[in-house]
């Protein structure tokens, strides 16, 4: 099947294009996001307007940031939109949304049908702003929620898991099947809502410290993690927070992961203990 769609625009596969033309499931999604008219909403890849235009409806101004020149430009002369939305045409990966904020004197609301290929490298680059953000849903393939939401002890748990949760409360709302979109994907999508916790309940000192524990710790699964993180911990170390050093990395908790984190010292070369 090719890839026009019912508005003229081919969908580019590059960007990850499946545009979603399901009435039903706009509702739903609407519902569930609540606009309100003074509220400062910010749409991640607008696409052809499915879900922008029943949002701009209920709201005062909207920013979008779409990286596709041509949906940019027709958003521009939308006769409906126009004047309603601010276009930032570039790549959602560079947008600083702590500045968009700012102007706006708010926290923002982000939304948005992201593309499989980037959702979770997106992912991570909305965590680094999330004091500026007050809620976000997003439709993403149907596998990705499964991890965001995993717990341990699951398949499905892993550092994407760990890092969402450390930031943000994590909830599905809605799950949407492949024929709600043009062009069809062949996987199913969800709708999740993620909230930024107002204090984080278990901090740490140094948030690339915790990235690159889950990130060796997940790198290789299926050893225990005094094989996978030995060269970072001490069995001593283990010992001391009361983590079992024979468990492996979808084991641990976001606690004790966050707990790691605070008792490692960069300038110590631990080697792997054999004891």
């Amino acid at each position: 099947m090719n890839n026009r769609v019912h508005q003229g625009h081919f969908a580019r596969k590059r960007f990850g294009q499946n545009f979603l033309n399901d009435d039903f499931v706009i509702e739903n999604i609407v519902a569930a996001i609540a606009p309100k008219k003074t509220q400062a909403l910010v749409e991640i890849g607008p696409g052809l307007a499915a879900l922008t235009l029943p949002v701009a409806r209920r709201v005062d101004q909207m920013t979008v940031v779409e990286i596709d020149r041509d949906l940019a430009a027709r958003l521009a002369v939308h006769p409906e939109l126009k004047d309603k939305i601010r276009i930032i045409q570039q790549d959602a990966m560079t947008v600083d949304f702590a500045q968009i904020a700012q102007e706006r004197q708010q926290p923002l609301r982000i939304f948005g049908n992201l593309p499989y290929n980037i959702s979770t490298p997106l992912m991570f680059h909305l965590f680094e702003f999330t004091t500026s953000v007050a809620d976000m849903h997003f439709m993403l393939q149907k596998e990705v929620v499964n991890r965001l939401v995993a717990g341990p002890n699951s398949k499905t748990y892993g550092r994407l898991s760990v890092m969402a949760q450390y930031y943000c409360q994590i909830i599905p709302v809605l799950e949407v099947p492949p024929t709600a979109f043009t062009p069809a994907p062949k996987v199913d999508s969800a709708v999740v809502r993620l909230t930024p916790h107002q204090t984080i309940p278990h901090p740490v000192k140094d948030i690339k410290v915790l990235g690159q524990i889950t990130t060796q710790a997940f790198n290789q699964r299926r050893k225990t993690i005094r094989n996978s993180l030995g060269q970072l911990f001490t069995l001593a170390q283990f010992e001391q927070i009361g983590i079992d050093a024979n468990l492996r990395a979808e084991n641990l908790s976001v606690e004790q992961y966050c707990a790691l984190a605070n008792i490692y010292q960069p300038q110590q070369t631990n080697t792997p203990s054999q004891a």
